[in-house]
This record gives C-alpha cells, sequence and structure tokens, in this order.
C-alpha cells in the first residue's frame, strides 16, 4: 500500500473512533467511516472494501452534506433557542483582546430576537481547562462584552447544566439572553480531560449521555454557529435529542463558501498552498489534485518539492523527511490529473531564523548555499505565481509563502494577497483558509477585499481534506 493510502486508511480508522451517540453513530457510519477521503489510489478503496463506485457515491453524499438546514428556515417564534458559538477569545489578565469571534456570532442571536424567539441560550467554550472549573477561562468577561455590544442584559449561569441551569432556563421572560458557564470546565464536553494530578482522563460514557441530556433541556431548537469547533466532535456540537438542528449565519456562510471550491466549482480552479511539511498536507493535496487544474506550492514545503523533484541544494531550509517519501507520487498524480503544479524558481534567504537576519538571495539553478536558509519567494516568483491567479475563476488559498511575520521576508506572502485581492475585484471567487492565511488577511486588512475569509483554521483544512465534519454532518439537511 502506498504512503499516501496508508495515511487515508489510517485516517478512516480514526474517524471511525470520534465520540458520537449511538444515534449519530447510525445516522453518520456510513459518511463517517467511508474512504472517501480521497481517490489516491484504488488501493485504499480495496483496503476498506469499497469500489470506486461506491467510494464515487460516498463524495457525492459528501457534496451534499454540506447543504444544510439553517436558521432563517427556522420557525423560531416562542421558541428556546440553544445556541453553539464559539466565542474563544483572546484574554490577558481576565481581559478580552479581540472581540471578532463575539461580534461573528451578533447577526444569528440578534435574528432569533427579532424572530419573536422566547429566549436565546448561549454556549462555548473558552480556552483549555481541559474537564475541571477553572476561572482564568469562566465566560463572565464575554457575558460583559456582549452587554456592551447588544446593549441588552445577559444573564450569566455559572454552570452549563445542572439542575439550577435547567430550571433557569426552563420559562425565561421573552427575550432573555442566557449565556452559559464554560462548556469545557466539565471532562463530558471533550470526552477527555486532566485530572488533580495532572493524569489523563477519559469522560464517563453514561455521564456524557447525561450531560447531552441535560443540554438538550435548556432549549427547543439547536443551532450551532461554531464553524472553529466543526471539525470535533464534542457534546455540544452534535445537538443530540433535538429534533431540529440547524446552522447559524456564520456557519451557514461558511458552507455556501466552501461548496464552490467543493461542488463542481468553476474552472479554471486554482489552489494556494503554503505551509512548514508536506507530510502535513497530505490529505489536502492528494483531495484538491481531483478537483483543481493550477497548484501553487510556497512556504516551507516547498523546499521539500524542489529536493527531491529538482535536486536543488536546499542549505538549512525546512525539509520534511517524512513528506519526501511521497512527493513524487503527489507530483505524478498531478500529472496524470492535467494539473499545472507551480514551484518556487528563486528565493529570499537568510543566514538564521530571526527577523534581524542578514537577507540574501538564491534560484533554483543555483540552490542555496550551507549555512542559509530559504524564508520567502523570490521577484521572479512572484511574478510567476501571478499568472494563474489572474486566470483562476476560483481560488482556495491555505497557507503562506513565506515568513511573513518578518518584514524582510513577507514580500511573497503580500504579494499573492494583492494578486488574490486584483482576482476578487475580476469576479474570482477567493477562499482563505483559517489559521495563518486568515491572520495574513487580517495583517493587510483585506479581509472585506476577498470573498471569504475562513473562521476555522482546522474545520476548513478538514473540510478541504475531504473530510465530513461531525458539527456539520449532525445538522439536519435543508
Amino acid at each position: 500500500m502506498t504512503f499516501v493510502a496508508r495515511c487515508h486508511y489510517q485516517t478512516c480508522r480514526l474517524i471511525d473512533r470520534i465520540l458520537l451517540s449511538q444515534s449519530q453513530q447510525q445516522s453518520l457510519g456510513d459518511r463517517l467511516r467511508c474512504c472517501c477521503y480521497s481517490s489516491s489510489s484504488s488501493l485504499i478503496n480495496k483496503a476498506r472494501g469499497y469500489s470506486s463506485v461506491n467510494c464515487h457515491r460516498y463524495k457525492t453524499r459528501l457534496i451534499m452534506a454540506l447543504n444544510k438546514l439553517s436558521i432563517d428556515k427556522v420557525d423560531l417564534t416562542g421558541k428556546r433557542v440553544l445556541i453553539r458559538v464559539d466565542f474563544n477569545v483572546p484574554m490577558k489578565e481576565g481581559k478580552i483582546t479581540n472581540t471578532q469571534r463575539i461580534v461573528a456570532a451578533l447577526d444569528t442571536v440578534k435574528y432569533a430576537l427579532e424572530k419573536k424567539a422566547k429566549s436565546v441560550v448561549l454556549m462555548s467554550h473558552l480556552g483549555r481547562p481541559d474537564g475541571s472549573k477553572n476561572l482564568k477561562y469562566t465566560m463572565k468577561p464575554v457575558a460583559d462584552e456582549l452587554k456592551t455590544l447588544l446593549g441588552k442584559d445577559i444573564q450569566f449561569l455559572d454552570d452549563c447544566v445542572g439542575p439550577a441551569v435547567e430550571a433557569a432556563c426552563a420559562d425565561p421572560a421573552p427575550g432573555t439572553i442566557i449565556l452559559l458557564e464554560n462548556l469545557r470546565f466539565h471532562v463530558e464536553e471533550e470526552g477527555k480531560g486532566v485530572g488533580p494530578d495532572g493524569a489523563k482522563i477519559k469522560a464517563d460514557k453514561d455521564k456524557v449521555t447525561e450531560f447531552r441530556a441535560s443540554l438538550r433541556k435548556l432549549g427547543d431548537v439547536y443551532i450551532n454557529d461554531a464553524f472553529g469547533t466543526a471539525h470535533r466532535a464534542h457534546s455540544s456540537m452534535m445537538g443530540d435529542g433535538f429534533d431540529i438542528r440547524a446552522s447559524g449565519f456564520l456557519l451557514k456562510k461558511e458552507l455556501q463558501y466552501f461548496a464552490k471550491a467543493l461542488d463542481n466549482p468553476e474552472k479554471p480552479f486554482l489552489a494556494i498552498l503554503g505551509g512548514a511539511k508536506v507530510a502535513d498536507k497530505i490529505q489536502l493535496i492528494n483531495n484538491l489534485l481531483d478537483k483543481v487544474n493550477e497548484m501553487i506550492i510556497g512556504g516551507g514545503m516547498a523546499y521539500t518539492f524542489l529536493k527531491i523533484s529538482k535536486n536543488m541544494k536546499i542549505g538549512t531550509s525546512l525539509y520534511d523527511e517524512e513528506g519526501a517519501k511521497i512527493v513524487n507520487e503527489l507530483l505524478a498524480k498531478a500529472q496524470k490529473n492535467n494539473v499545472q503544479i507551480h514551484l518556487p524558481v528563486d528565493f529570499v534567504t537568510a543566514e538564521k531564523f530571526a527577523e534581524d537576519a542578514a537577507v540574501g538571495a538564491a534560484d533554483v539553478e543555483t540552490g542555496i548555499p550551507d549555512g542559509w536558509m530559504g524564508l520567502d519567494v523570490g521577484p521572479k516568483t512572484r511574478e510567476l505565481f501571478a499568472e494563474p491567479i489572474k486566470r483562476a475563476k476560483v481560488i482556495v488559498w491555505n497557507g503562506p509563502a513565506g515568513v511573513f511575520e518578518f518584514e524582510n521576508f513577507s514580500k511573497g506572502t503580500k504579494s499573492l494577497m494583492d494578486n488574490v485581492v486584483e482576482a476578487t475585484k475580476r469576479g474570482a471567487t477567493t477562499i482563505i483558509g483559517g489559521g495563518d492565511t486568515a491572520t495574513c488577511a487580517a495583517k493587510w486588512k483585506t479581509e472585506d477585499q476577498v470573498s471569504h475569509v475562513s473562521t476555522g483554521g482546522g474545520a476548513s483544512l478538514e473540510l478541504l481534506e475531504g473530510k465530513v465534519l461531525p458539527g456539520v454532518a449532525a445538522l439536519s439537511p435543508a
């Protein structure tokens, strides 16, 4: 079995073990267990006992799985609306330093209130308290910020489950907004945690059931607006017991834009991929090679591709030993699928990994000398990468071209951003994955100049890899 096939087979096995309720395992089992994450090799299908026809059918199901019921299609009048939001905001000394995630959820909250919902109950995690009550991670500062942003009173509860919480949410006054305490104060939310002695612990299955049953009593309708956690099968993400499980506006937007990339995208379709390790992006590259017309590969992993495919000297640049094993396989697949791969041809180099490092230049022919490392692409590469961006109708970008945090090594990524913004103006659909690429958009204030900047780093990556996101799969179909 090829290295790529092994990786996908192992991923399938891991998905099998995601913590889901019995009913959800039955309803999601086929989609979560199937090997449609990639068609890199018929060996993957044989390993799981699926034919290529079955794999195609599962791929179709995956795409259909993005078409979910949304809040604007649900009657909320007089209903208690339980909303899973992502209020995992950065904190410093007990104060919120960036309110973006709170602001992003306001449209969904306001809509529920406008549609005469009896109450809106908000639940979220904050930080990593590892299943115990640590007031460093209390949601109380979020409640105060919500009151300021909404101009309405917020009822803050000091727990998220249990008899007292259930009583407070049972029959609130019309228009009440309730914020629950941190979901991750309970080990039953993630299914695992850390005990008082520092040892890892696993949640008791029966107590997980009780936890989810208590959440079920807090609302009549379940809304999920936490895309950033959609790749986690956590208790609050599954909507156990609710007849109606819909997306909020934030999650709806995420699904709509990723559907444009995953469901018969306009051509030419371009993927721009960066990041340090090829091994970390195997599934992403492999899945997108079945969909895109062209692919730009930059960032640290470009040096692994160039060393293997061009025998280029890369000095002390990042080199991924594990990823190197499958570079030729990925390039062969690209050739078979008529996908044009664009690799850097010149580089901005440094003699150390630091902002004040001495700056040099190199190209593929001469290579990068010993003791030097590539930290960005050079001017010829910036021009080269601009051409496929001009041609593209759909662009998905995940990963910077260089160390954009250092001014001397940011020009390659900034050039990509400028060209993607121009492509958006020309009518292309441009989607920026979360994580570092979203940070780039924030740094250069281009969030409103591209079609979509995803709010979920890990979730967007897994979606592009072809995986089913448990938090999305759990929602009712449209």
